[in-house]
């Protein structure tokens, strides 16, 4: 039998993830979340190269996210949220061309929000709040056009709205509250109809 899926949340597993599930070959979904698992994210998890799903939100994993998980070429979830990571988030994640759900929220994630990101042209939900990102709110996220979800409040991200926003015409929840931001809200945000919460 070759393992497909690893599903193995809502328990109270504890301890590090081994970095033999590096191995497993065709693994698409490895599902750890809700447990009390800390220590790093192996690096190991980077050679799985058609897993789709990589769920590690609730637990107490730490240390900075991996570059090497930027080149999973498969991968449509990456949910991070609800951990101690530290560091900034790598550039490398603008790579993963098929990626609809980013979630890396409360964390301790600190640095610019990278511009890399805006080349994730499949993203619907990206969220990166709870965290203490700095910086300004990228332009190249305004690429974004399938997003529906963004949602980068409860950081320190300075500067001004910007007013390319308005090319998210899908967007129905934006939340950029608890920021430092400054300036005035554009009233191009006027023109996202499709909005149902929005929070500045």
């Amino acid at each position: 039998a070759v393992l497909a899926h690893l599903q193995l949340d809502n328990n109270q597993l504890s301890g590090a993830i081994p970095a033999t599930f590096g191995n497993f070959a065709v693994l698409n979904r490895l599902r750890l979340n809700n447990n009390q698992l800390a220590g790093t994210i192996p690096p190991e998890l980077g050679n799985l190269n058609v897993l789709q799903e990589l769920r590690l939100n609730n637990n107490e994993l730490s240390g900075t996210i991996p570059v090497e998980l930027g080149s999973l070429p498969t991968l449509r979830l990456f949910i991070l949220s609800e951990n101690l990571f530290e560091g900034a988030i790598p550039k490398e994640l603008g790579s993963l061309s098929v990626l609809t759900n980013l979630q890396l929220n409360d964390n301790q994630l600190t640095g610019s929000i990278p511009t890399e990101l805006g080349n994730l042209g499949a993203l619907k939900e990206l969220r990166l709040n709870d965290n203490q990102l700095t910086g300004t709110i990228p332009t190249s996220l305004t690429a974004l056009t399938a997003l529906t979800h963004l949602r980068i409040h409860k950081n320190q991200l300075s500067g001004a709205i910007p007013i390319e926003l308005r090319m998210l015409k899908g967007l129905r929840d934006l939340r950029l509250d608890q920021n430092q931001l400054t300036g005035e809200i554009p009233i191009e945000l006027g023109d996202l109809t499709g909005l149902i919460s929005l929070a500045v």
